[in-house]
């Protein structure tokens, strides 16, 4: 495998890669609207006639096959994005995918249609340079919903499809480094009763804002005694959305909630997490209900898949079989040692790797620190290399790795 011919024609599509990420960047497409994303994306895939075949799910994922060998490798990217928040704090146009100085800019353009591209002219080059092996198959998923439910779109994949990789390439945001792991998350509520009455007479009532005031005050406190791991980094849990029922603006709410976003790191569990919001609730001295959040939204075809918000850390170690193939990848193309780290923020790997067990690696372009902000942008550089990348992967991973992992 020649891996400088591999750059040589990811190069060559330096133009046509920045001018269809524009394009994509140009469609608003917030979880559960992606319809018009997809669309666009199976264009493309269809005009560089590369892919065996294209199709799509219930779901609304769309996937790309190359080949038809057994040993099936996959590269997976999210194309949904978050909204824009007030469109004033952003300068350049979110939805325009303006370059500048080398840099694409606009929602989605780093978290993470970025990737997206490279994954389309990874295919056109496997082609050319006719890299593909009849023992393998390479199957690029574009996938919906992430940004709501990260992972519910491979649950689908796994549980309704049927579809099992050997490995899977996460694209989300890495910098252009190899990341191979991650911390977990989940999403818990917490409910307070009080009593209403008359806002002149609140002495009357038991205001359930006061009470679940002091819950979040514990849940602060919480997070400072959460456990750390050297490599994932520290568990972290924020209050991140409050509301109350109130029988008008003049009345003390009769109830109050908070909504947490739970990060998870090694030796965190489903009932360990639970526990410890009980336990700050008993420190706070009031009585709630506490719960495992559900999310249960339909996508863009009006699809329901319900599941609860737990999603497993996952972590590989650095000698596993697709990390070591992505460090012979990185080193054969760009003449280097590459850093091996890990996401801070949550991928579809929660339910790839930490639900089934399906061997993951990150690298993806743009940094994690653009993400979900008003300098979402991604270094068009980094789509040339990442291209490269996703090209080259499939071959060297099945060549390092001659019988399928099991």
């Amino acid at each position: 495998m020649n891996h400088a011919q591999i750059q040589q024609h990811a190069k060559k599509h330096e133009k046509s890669m920045t001018k269809f990420l524009r394009e994509l960047v140009a469609i608003p497409g917030e979880s559960g609207t992606e319809g018009p994303v997809i669309k666009r994306i199976q264009q493309e895939m269809k005009s560089v006639g590369a892919f065996d075949r294209i199709w799509t799910d219930k779901f609304g994922n769309l996937y790309g096959r190359i080949g038809k060998g057994k040993r099936l490798i996959a590269i997976d990217a999210h194309v949904d994005t978050v909204g824009i928040g007030d469109r004033k704090n952003w300068t350049h146009d979110p939805y325009k995918g303006k370059v500048e100085k080398g840099i694409v800019y606009g929602r989605g353009a780093g978290d993470q249609r970025g990737a997206v591209p490279p994954m389309v002219y990874a295919a056109k080059i496997i082609r050319e340079l006719q890299l593909h092996d009849p023992e393998w198959s390479l199957l690029l998923t574009f996938t919906v919903t992430e940004e709501d439910c990260d992972g519910l779109n491979w649950q689908y994949i796994v549980q309704e499809e049927g579809i099992r990789p050997e490995c899977v390439v996460v694209t989300d945001s890495t910098n252009c480094q190899i990341l191979r792991g991650q911390r977990g998350r989940m999403e818990i509520g917490v409910t307070v009763r009080g009593k209403s009455c008359h806002g002149s007479m609140p002495h009357k009532g038991d205001n359930a804002i006061y009470k679940i005031a002091k819950v979040a005050t514990e849940i602060e406190k919480l997070n400072e005694r959460l456990r750390s791991d050297d490599f994932l980094g520290k568990g972290t849990i924020t209050v991140s959305y409050v509301d109350c029922d109130t029988p008008s603006m003049c009345a003390v709410p009769d109830r109050a909630y908070i909504h947490l976003d739970r990060r998870l790191t090694t030796g965190d569990t489903k009932a360990s997490a639970i526990k410890e919001v009980k336990d700050a609730v008993k420190r706070a001295g009031v009585k709630a209900d506490v719960k495992l959040a559900q999310y249960a939204k339909p996508t863009y075809t009006g699809l329901v898949y319900p599941t609860e918000n737990f999603f497993p850390t996952w972590c590989a170690k650095e000698n596993d079989p697709q990390i070591a193939a992505a460090v012979e990848v990185y080193q054969n193309l760009f003449k280097k040692k590459p850093k091996v780290g890990r996401w801070t923020f949550s991928t579809n790997g929660v339910s790839i790797a930490g639900m089934f067990g399906i061997p993951c690696v990150g690298f993806g372009p743009a940094p994690e620190a653009v993400a979900h902000t008003v300098n979402d942008s991604v270094p068009i550089e980094h789509m040339t290399k990442c291209a490269a990348f996703y090209a080259a992967y499939p071959r060297t991973y099945c060549e390092l790795n001659p019988k399928p992992v099991k």
